[in-house]
């Protein structure tokens, strides 16, 4: 595929954030779909609830607290679930006992970056998996040094880099661009750095704009895209 087909989707998006699970489903199959476009896939972190402490929070108090009781909780859970299902996502909310501070789980992700994009893809769906089809905390350092391990990265560099502050402010950083750019909800797609798709977005949807963007490209257009 040649270079003027290719275009980089930037997705920004939270690993606890049960739309951006459903929009990385979406993705693929918009990427499948939208034929012979050459479609580079990055993440980029975003939090949506960067207060956490950074041992977690109980999830059920934490729940409580943000949408007001239990029936509430199970009313978001009930719409959200068929979706998930639809996508052959298996959410397991009642499983989630821990409610993560993610900024370890980015870090990571920022690391599997360098180490290609199949990896970094790989790393972000385990990392969703765990967390909402498992139930995993996965903001504990062991869960996230297996879950490298598993998407082929260096386990034991994980393990090393992990306890210290690398590039915590590289991902704050990050972080606040995106919230700069007027991105205050996630998942969000920004298909070559310029034209932004928010939410989770059906597959017909996110394919039709990863082809117009494509189109626009190949012909040096890019800047006319609507």
């Amino acid at each position: 595929m040649s270079e003027a087909n290719a275009i980089t989707v930037d997705v920004v998006s939270d690993v606890v954030c049960p739309w951006c699970f459903i929009g990385q489903k979406r993705l693929d199959k918009a990427v499948a779909a939208a034929g012979d476009v050459d479609v580079r896939i990055r993440w980029r972190p975003f939090q949506l609830d960067p207060t956490i402490p950074p041992q977690g929070k109980d999830r059920r108090e934490y729940m409580r607290a943000k949408f007001g009781s239990d029936e509430r909780i199970r009313e978001i859970h009930a719409r959200i679930e068929p979706l998930g299902e639809a996508e052959g996502i298996s959410f397991a909310f009642d499983a989630i006992k821990v409610a993560p501070n993610t900024l370890d789980a980015h870090r990571l992700i920022r690391w599997a970056g360098a180490a290609g994009e199949a990896v970094q893809n790989r790393l972000v769906r385990r990392l969703f998996q765990l967390n909402f089809e498992e139930g995993v905390n996965i903001g504990d350092h062991a869960v996230l040094v297996e879950a490298a391990r598993e998407a082929g990265m260096d386990a034991s560099v994980v393990a090393t880099l992990l306890p210290t502050d690398a590039d915590v402010e590289a991902v704050r950083t990050e972080i606040a661009t995106a919230s700069r750019m007027g991105i205050s909800g996630v998942p969000c797609f920004l298909l070559e750095g310029k034209y932004a798709v928010m939410g989770a977005q059906d597959v017909d949807t996110l394919a039709d704009a990863i082809r117009q963007v494509a189109a626009a490209k190949a012909r040096g257009e890019l800047d006319k895209v609507g």
